[in-house]
């Protein structure tokens, strides 16, 4: 088990009616809020009306910034930091899912970044910055920026997604009640990430963090049971409630650690996918890891232990011969994930080869899977690629 620091501080009020405490929470940074948020379901739900009662009940100034896109672009960013520069902003309101979060935590960063070239924060890294107070009411469960100081910015003009240190929110308000309206492509799509976000971390060369691999364990088990129920009966709070709770820890760091990084080999590779296509990202997660896992165990088959462990302690599979019950492990997870709606080719989204290539290249810049559970090149990149059209 390897060393590890532990770091998060943000406040989580969860659970049904706790926006009762966004005043306070925005009023100890200020009364000018810059009020974030994406393509207007939070009107549809009246989460809007009952956040400007609050807002306006209090006497603070908003300003909104509307419009921010599921793969967060760095115009959104520019936006965002102009309004805040302009009305003298004190603390930013994010409204929505992770995407609009991810995209708040840059413009908050972005109000003191001293460049003119806010892609150039993005690419450059230098942990935690400087920035505006950050809160959040969280409306969808999935990418568990909530709880973590990372977001992930797209340039479609040079066509890069990338993942960058921010801030961390001070204050995440998370009501499960938000989450019901969410569609079944949506809520199946972010139970994907959820999963992806654990098993990125949990398949590594460490083998005796037993602590957090019970965690990692845990959550992904708690998906597989909650998601089913929540597409079946979206208003069930016991299974919202579960989901959005996987959600934070799954992406927190926490059940990584004591573990030696991965370089989230999955999450390299959809990035990609999402520059190239804009395409859902919980989608084409639960497309690639299917074809990621089948691909690393026959590429190193010494890293059969790890994928047993998966099929017995995650899908309760049992067998004595390990390959036969890593396969069915396997199995097991891309069933889950086509049983309950998700797309699982390339081709169904109508992605082809043309870019392959180029996206092969970017995914392993500098190396950076080369450390992976099994180390991949640009050429193994490539056909995993191509086993998921």
């Amino acid at each position: 088990m390897l060393n590890y620091v532990h770091s998060i501080p943000t406040k989580i009020y969860f659970g049904k009616g706790q926006i009762s405490h966004l005043d306070e929470s925005l009023r100890q940074f200020g009364t000018r809020v810059l009020l974030a948020y994406g393509g207007g379901s939070i009107k549809k739900i009246g989460l809007y009306d009952e956040i400007m009662k609050i807002l306006n009940d209090g006497g603070f100034t908003v300003v909104e910034c509307s419009g921010i896109e599921p793969n967060p672009r760095i115009e959104s960013v520019a936006k965002g930091v102009t309004l805040c520069r302009e009305n003298d902003i004190e603390v930013v309101l994010a409204v929505g899912g992770g995407s609009t979060i991810d995209c708040s935590k840059a413009i908050a960063a972005g109000v003191y970044y001293e460049g003119d070239d806010l892609w150039e924060m993005v690419t450059t890294r230098v942990g935690l910055r400087k920035a505006l107070p950050l809160v959040d009411i969280l409306t969808l469960s999935a990418t568990g920026s909530e709880y973590d100081s990372g977001g992930v910015i797209t340039n479609m003009s040079t066509n890069e997604k990338l993942g960058a240190t921010f801030t961390f929110p001070a204050v995440s308000i998370c009501d499960p009640t938000y989450t019901f309206s969410v569609s079944k492509y949506q809520t199946a799509a972010g139970s994907a990430d959820i999963m992806s976000h654990i098993m990125e971390g949990y398949f590594s060369v460490t083998e005796d963090s037993e602590l957090y691999d019970g965690i990692a364990e845990t959550v992904l088990k708690s998906v597989i049971r909650n998601l089913p129920i929540a597409l079946a009966e979206p208003d069930n709070y016991s299974a919202r409630a579960n989901l959005m709770a996987n959600s934070s820890i799954a992406c927190s760091g926490i059940p990584e650690y004591g573990k030696q990084s991965t370089g989230w080999p999955c999450h390299a590779m959809e990035h990609e996918l999402s520059a190239y296509y804009d395409i859902t990202h919980g989608v084409g997660l639960a497309i690639l890891t299917p074809r990621w896992m089948r691909y690393i165990l026959k590429k190193d088959p010494t890293c059969v232990w790890r994928f047993v462990r998966f099929a017995k302690n995650v899908w309760n599979l049992e067998g004595e011969d390990e390959h036969q019950l890593a396969q069915a492990g396997i199995d097991a997870l891309e069933n889950f994930f086509r049983t309950n709606g998700i797309p699982m080719t390339l081709t169904e989204l109508n992605i082809g080869t043309e870019h392959i290539e180029d996206m092969a290249k970017h995914a392993n810049r500098g190396g950076r899977l080369s450390k992976a559970f099994v180390p991949l090149d640009v050429e193994d990149i490539a056909e995993i690629y191509k086993a998921c059209l």
